[in-house]
């Protein structure tokens, strides 16, 4: 069953093309991320399917529900977290969750199962203000007020922006699990890691949908030769690759810089004498496989 229906959506922001034309079906109970980078559109194609931004052309189904026509009843059905805190800072834990609960008609004790493995980790602190919380404790509580109301659909803008990486692992852990809940899940993050634990990626860049699949699959799409090389100069070492007369990429990776070949038949041997004559020393060349970061940077480079 299709739970999110999107076709041929686009928005302008004057000159600027936020979404361009794009298309993308989510399945009910599906945790389906959007990977991209600051100004691909993840942001305006969110706020367009919960209903505070109306497209210039094509259209959006939650549940069936046109985003326009029926957007009152997307917003009893959808849960929002926005990129920024946007919870009531001089209110309590506590006074935030029932003000949400009381919004959307229900109360705290009514749906406390959906939220009791999240909450618990705060409820500690339920008397704190809001505004007096840590990183991860103000993602955990606008996740708990974006539940509360048992939506079928949530969605996050990226919920672990800005937060340290045990936070980020714990809310990527708590998203699994309201899967087992059925609600669909739609997510968004620049960190192309984050990308594994989705069932189903689009990466976006510039309003443009690259690439729609299962991560693994996206991976396995990969079809150039790819190399980690290292030395003792990596900077020289970018330029130098880029100056080799068989290269077709050079990205820094970590400690590492990722090398693809203009041809499929490379010759190691020679790389290596390239870079020793260039005054290289301590090379390392490995042949690796592709991450989703290495697809992203080639799809990119595509369009």
């Amino acid at each position: 069953m299709i739970s999110i229906q999107v076709k041929e959506l686009t928005k302008n922001y004057g000159n600027v093309i936020a979404l361009d034309n794009i298309s993308f079906e989510v399945n009910k109970g599906e945790l389906f991320g959007f990977i991209g980078p600051d100004g691909a559109g993840k942001t305006t194609l969110f706020r367009i399917l919960v209903t505070l931004l109306i497209q210039d052309k094509g259209t959006a189904l939650m549940e069936g529900h046109e985003v326009v026509k029926e957007y009152k009843k997307i917003r009893n059905m959808v849960g929002y977290m926005p990129g920024r805190f946007s919870l009531y800072q001089d209110l309590s834990v506590e006074e935030n969750l029932k003000f949400f609960a009381t919004t959307f008609g229900t109360s705290v004790e009514e749906n406390y199962d959906l939220i009791k493995d999240i909450y618990q980790q705060i409820e500690p602190f339920k008397k704190r203000l809001a505004g007096k919380l840590s990183g991860g404790m103000k993602q955990k509580l606008a996740l708990s007020c974006a539940m509360i109301h048992k939506p079928e659909i949530l969605i996050l803008d990226e919920p672990t922006t800005g937060v340290d990486a045990v936070s980020r692992k714990e809310f990527w852990e708590m998203l699994c699990k309201l899967k087992e809940n059925n609600i669909t899940i739609l997510v968004s993050t620049p960190y192309m890691d984050e990308a594994s634990l989705c069932d189903k990626v689009a990466l976006i860049q510039n309003g443009k949908i690259l690439s729609i699949d299962k991560p693994d699959l996206i991976m396995k799409s990969f079809s150039k030769p790819l190399l980690a090389i290292k030395a003792n100069n990596m900077y020289n070492l970018l330029y130098d690759l880029n100056e080799y007369k068989n290269t077709n990429s050079v990205y820094p990776f970590g400690e590492y810089i990722h090398y693809t070949p203009l041809e499929k038949t490379y010759d190691i041997k020679d790389i290596e004498s390239f870079l020793v004559a260039k005054g290289h020393i301590n090379i390392i060349i490995n042949k690796i496989e592709a991450n989703i970061e290495d697809c992203f940077m080639d799809l990119m480079k595509k369009n």
